[in-house]
């Protein structure tokens, strides 16, 4: 039986839409944090511990994803989840993002093999819990990716989660198959494939070329179509009508978490990125919920979205990128 997970997406998938996906809609089986980063403190700050206590995550199968270099910080709060409950961490050598490849985290320790085997070395040894990763296929040239496979098949590697793509792609161009079809044949981990899965056509498109895929990890594309894992389970599409539900019960988990003005209206702006891939000729309304200053000004824009535009035919979708 395929295995769907939900990717983490900082800002985007936290424990509210974890919560409301799983209540609205069939859940994944296994979601994510966005990435926890520990630092020499030794503390976890009250937002990361929002998106790991228990009373948040009621229900869900949910796994920590922690991100950095420093073997002694990462075994730290290992111990921590551990003790909270969590028997599985997982590690981001996925994170494209500037300002964290340039401190030798997510993606940019891809080129830096030594200090990754260093820090494997010691973090295989000594951790409490099981350890899963989530990479790219290398920084600028697929042809790293042989290298970095080699590396992870010396370690006991829970589960690698694959997104096809060099660090600088970013999310744009098309994932590298080949680098999947190599990993496949010669990853001693079992394998998660992520990347493009957007509708139930993406999805069968994949499995029809790579049919021994055991899981899949869907982060953009369940964003924007919460129902997507059902779709892809053979439940009906999703409907206007269930979106608008989803967004209500998402918009009033942010204002309790988040009741000032400003950094809620920012988070909302933020999902909405993805979750108006959905709807046709969005970019006008789009354009109003981007401009609003105010909660009453984004409700009315949200609202005239919903009353104007029709949901897009899934051979229609495009994540953005």
């Amino acid at each position: 039986m395929m295995i769907y997970e939900c990717a983490p997406m900082e800002g985007v998938t936290d424990y509210i839409f974890r919560q409301v996906q799983s209540r609205l809609f069939a859940p994944a089986d296994r979601y994510y944090t966005p990435f926890i980063s520990p630092t020499a403190t030794h503390l976890f700050t009250a937002r990361q511990l929002r998106e790991l206590t228990p009373e948040n995550n009621e229900g869900i199968n949910l796994i920590p994803q922690l991100i950095g270099h420093n073997a002694d910080d990462f075994l730290w709060a290992a111990t921590e989840l551990k003790a909270m409950g969590y028997d599985e961490v997982n590690f981001n050598l996925g994170c494209p993002s500037g300002t964290v490849v340039g401190k030798k985290k997510g993606s940019g320790l891809l080129s830096e093999l030594k200090l990754l085997e260093e820090f494997f070395d010691e973090v295989f040894e000594k951790a409490p819990v099981e350890i899963s990763v989530k990479t790219r296929i290398g920084k600028e040239n697929p042809e790293e990716f042989a290298a970095i496979l080699e590396l992870y098949n010396r370690y006991p590697i829970k589960e690698l989660i694959i997104h096809s793509r060099l660090q600088t792609q970013q999310y744009k161009g098309t994932p590298n198959l080949e680098a999947w079809r190599s990993a496949s044949e010669c990853s001693r981990a079992p394998l998660c494939y992520n990347g493009d899965i957007f509708d139930r056509n993406c999805a069968e498109s994949f499995l029809s070329a790579y049919p021994d895929t055991k899981s899949i990890m869907i982060g953009r594309g369940l964003v924007a179509n919460p129902n997507l894992i059902g779709e892809l389970k053979g439940a009906p599409p999703v409907t206007k009508a269930q979106l608008e539900e989803f967004h209500a019960s998402v918009l009033q988990g942010c204002i309790r978490r988040t009741p000032q003005e400003k950094p809620l209206l920012l988070h909302l702006k933020e999902f909405w990125f993805y979750f108006s891939c959905s709807f046709e000729d969005a970019d006008k309304a789009l354009k109003a919920i981007r401009k609003s200053q105010h909660l009453g000004d984004y409700n009315a824009a949200v609202s005239s979205l919903f009353r104007s535009c029709e949901l897009r035919e899934p051979a229609g979708f495009r994540a953005k990128p």
